[in-house]
């Protein structure tokens, strides 16, 4: 199909050249009446065929777009997605039509005649305010799952988690007993300390530091995040969560999983994703791909930006508090 495409795209560009030939008037006649009515039918033919690639990339594409939201908050993101989609979606099919059959409908004719239209108020209104409705319910929806995510006043018994941006890896961190994270800041930064974590700071000292997130399925979780010297931006896809982290600032978003680790690998989507890429891996001789969540960075924040990941375990709460209970305070490493 890629070859298809490639060779669509070959004929479509001489086609191009053809056609800007005509129009500097380097054959004797631009148009006549039987190149318009060719051209014409050429147009139904492109929109045909453009229908046809539309429905083939909407159906077999499917697999390449991310599985459900696996945060109850990111529910709330595929559905202003899905609104969108469909929107955009039905709006491009009609006026793809109207694009490719009008040149057709009226294609030039020596018996036709050019007809003065005068504007129409009427019309005027009809697409000015009806995409201006359109825009201000998508935005308020958007707006709405902003605060959402963003006002985290009224989480009970949150899992607090700072999550740590530096050229090119992150440091994780969980609030201990207290619920608490303590200070931090770059100039505290010594030896195994990588975070700049302030020890002097009494909260600090149950706060545990780790190299994989684990998180509770179905209990709220705050993130906060520093950097360490650039611009950052944690990424979960899966989460539908994505936060800047800024130098000398702490920023900070929510959301509770609702699917563990094991359960997404057996959603009927992402059986299917991992289908096409272990067929990809297999023909390259690569070991099979296992789905995991993934803490990416979406800023291209340098040379090594690509290999700043983090695996994401989400697991039923019990399971979740024994792995925490056995990873050691920062008051038993830094010392």
């Amino acid at each position: 199909m890629l070859a298809l495409f490639y060779i669509f795209i070959a004929v479509a560009i001489g086609v191009s050249f053809w056609q800007i030939t005509r129009i500097l008037n380097l054959r004797s006649v631009i148009a006549t009446d039987d190149d318009n009515n060719t051209q014409g039918k050429l147009f139904l033919v492109f929109i045909a065929v453009f229908y046809a690639l539309m429905i083939y990339c909407l159906i077999a594409l499917n697999v390449v777009l991310l599985p459900e939201s696996a945060s109850i908050e990111g529910e709330h993101e595929d559905t202003l997605f899905d609104i969108t989609y469909w929107i955009i979606g039905v709006v491009q099919f009609v006026m793809q039509f109207f694009i490719f059959y009008f040149p057709y409908k009226y294609r030039g004719k020596k018996e036709n005649k050019a007809l003065f239209y005068a504007d129409s108020h009427k019309l005027e209104m009809i697409w000015t305010i009806t995409p201006a409705a359109v825009l201000v319910v998508l935005i308020s929806y958007g707006l709405w799952q902003w605060n959402n995510v963003m006002d985290l006043s009224d989480a009970e018994d949150p899992l607090i988690i700072e999550v740590y941006g530096k050229q090119f890896s992150w440091d994780v961190r969980y609030a201990g007993e207290d619920n608490a994270l303590g200070r931090g800041n770059v100039n505290f930064i010594k030896g195994i300390n990588t975070m700049g974590v302030d020890m002097t700071d009494l909260s600090a000292a149950d706060d545990k530091q780790v190299t994989e997130i684990h998180l509770p399925k179905g209990r709220k979780v705050i993130f906060k995040f520093r950097s360490q010297d650039v611009l950052h931006s944690a990424y979960m896809p899966h989460f539908r969560a994505q936060m800047n982290c800024v130098p000398g600032m702490v920023t900070q978003f929510g959301f509770t999983p609702k699917f563990t680790t094991e359960e997404m690998r057996q959603n009927e989507e992402v059986i299917a994703k991992n289908l096409v890429i272990n067929k990809i891996r297999k023909e390259k001789g690569e070991d099979p791909y296992e789905f995991d969540f993934l803490l990416l960075c979406n800023k291209i924040c340098g040379a090594s930006h690509y290999n700043m990941q983090m695996k994401i375990i989400v697991e039923e709460e019990e399971t979740f508090n024994e792995w925490l209970a056995e990873q050691p305070t920062l008051a038993e490493v830094i010392k």
